[in-house]
């Protein structure tokens, strides 16, 4: 027997971006570096040893999210807690419009996300830093 999928991920993305702050990449470069401003990259590790990374960007894996956001969570990472603006982005945006409508209704704000995501970010020219990958 087959699934039927009643909600899709087309549909999760209007809903989303329907209700959080899009931000076009070229806007998102002049705020980092900002003391106000913290950047989170949801991409998967293999994404940042392979594409690079936006210098002083936070990591935090899409799979834990909500855990570190939450303060009650055993998984509460600290920089969730402060009282700053926080950007997300991913590889295109998809992960990052769904992060930020998540973190939004968890209560977490200021919040946004960078249209189009990492590959924006490359393209409009936003600093970019690479390290040796992982290995195993």
């Amino acid at each position: 027997m087959s699934q039927t999928i009643t909600r899709g991920f087309k549909t999760m993305l209007a809903e989303a971006n329907a209700k959080i702050e899009t931000i076009p990449a070229a806007e998102a470069i002049p705020l980092l570096g900002r003391e106000d401003t913290v950047f989170v990259d949801l991409r998967d590790r293999r994404e940042l040893d392979r594409e690079g990374r936006i210098p002083g960007a936070v990591h935090c894996p899409r799979g834990m999210l909500e855990f570190w956001i939450d303060p009650e969570s055993p998984y509460h990472k600290p920089v969730f807690a402060q009282d700053k603006t926080f950007v997300f982005f991913c590889a295109a945006g998809w992960r990052s419009a769904l992060s930020t409508a998540t973190a939004q209704e968890m209560g977490l704000k200021p919040v946004a996300h960078i249209e189009g995501g990492f590959t924006a970010w490359r393209e409009a020219g936003g600093p970019v830093e690479t390290e040796t990958p992982l290995k195993g």
